[in-house]
Order: structure tokens, then sequence, then C-alpha cells
């Protein structure tokens, strides 16, 4: 084996390990875990990790949306098999919850709490258009109050990321009450009074997920 072979071997290894040790870490502890610990779990130097990824953001889209796409592809698929459209649509809100509750990465990810990891964000966008299906599905249905949006099942998700957060070593099921809540006002027949704001449009609920120190 000549030497440039070996070194190439050693580098796709080393890769390997990073990738490997970055998807457990953000598993057990969310995105913002330090990058030296990942380097460590590899049994690599940091200056390793840094060379094949520039920043946090490079590590996290080399190795978050494949995993993000997964969860939510499962969860849109198991909705649109249910023939109700009203249950369709909450089941697939409740199932993206539960991964954002059970996996402290993926609801750093749906929540978009990294937005400069420009992959993630994308996938992020692109499953949230899936999801419009359901909404439509069911405000034709008359079983989802016509003045919701798909920015409002952002919202949700959004509002669930903060509570999951907040309430993990204390109460880690509360979410689910205040899921429970959000949807009940959702039904049609839950329409009294007009909602007293309007919906965020795209490019608001854009610039608000992209805001610096939101979080």
């Amino acid at each position: 084996m000549t030497e440039g072979v070996r070194l190439r071997r050693d580098a796709q290894r080393n890769l390997e390990r990073l990738m490997t040790a970055a998807a457990e870490a953000f598993r057990e502890r969310g995105l913002q875990v330090p990058l030296e610990e990942i380097a460590q779990r590899a049994g690599v130097s940091a200056g390793t990790l840094y060379n094949r990824f520039r920043n946090r953001e490079a590590l996290i889209d080399a190795v978050m949306p494949a995993l993000v796409e997964a969860g939510v592809r499962d969860a849109l698929a198991r909705a649109q098999a249910i023939e109700d459209p009203w249950e369709a649509l909450t089941v697939y809100v409740t199932l993206v919850c539960e991964l954002q509750a059970d996996n402290p990465a993926l609801n750093d990810a749906v929540s978009r709490r990294f937005a400069d990891a420009e992959a993630l964000t994308a996938m992020c966008d692109a499953q949230m258009e899936h999801a419009r299906g359901l909404l439509e599905r069911a405000r034709t249905a008359g079983a989802l109050r016509p003045d919701c949006t798909v920015e409002d099942l952002m919202y949700l998700f959004w509002s669930t990321s903060t509570i999951v957060r907040a309430t993990a070593g204390v109460a880690p099921r509360t979410w689910r009450r205040a899921l429970a809540i959000n949807l009940d006002g959702l039904r049609a027949r839950a329409v009294g009074e007009p909602l007293p704001e309007p919906p965020l449009t795209p490019a608001q609920l854009h610039e608000a997920l992209l805001m610096k120190g939101t979080y």
C-alpha cells in the first residue's frame, strides 16, 4: 500500500468516526454539544474535525438532514394513510412533536435553532410544504378552521420545542397537554371571534426563525 493510499484511507476512517460520533452526541445532548467533545468521542484531534468541517453548521449539515428527513417522512407517510382528514393532521403533528421530545437534536433542527445550517434549513422548509397538503385536506373537509396556515403549523412545532426544553427535567410529557390545547383551537368548531392577529407571512416566519439570540 502506498503512503498516499494509506493517508486517504485514514482520512476516510476519521471522517466516518466523526460522523458517527456527531450523530450520537447530537442525539444525546442536542446540536449545541461542544465540537471538542465530538472529536474526543471520535478518537481524533479537534484540529482534524475542523479540517473536515469548517464550523458547527457544516457538521450539522453533514449529519442531520438525512436523520430529520427520515423521521418526518415516516410521520407524513403514517398520516397520509389515515382516512379521516382531522385525525391525519393531528397524527402528523403529534408524531413530529414526539420526535422533538425524544431527540434533542431533532428538537433543535425542527425549531431551526441553528438556521445557518443551510442544508438542514432547506430540508425542513421542504418538509413543511409536504405538510401543507394535510392542512388543505382537513380544511376542505370542514374540520380545520379556515384561517389556519402552514405557518401556524410551524408555530406549533416552535412552541413545542420551547416547552420540551424547559420541562424535560421536570415534567417531560407536559408538552402533550399544551399541544392538545393548541390543536383543539384549530378545529373548525372552535371558530368564534376572529383571531386577534393575522398569521405570519412566510417571509416573517423565516426572519423570526433566523433571528440570532431568539433562543
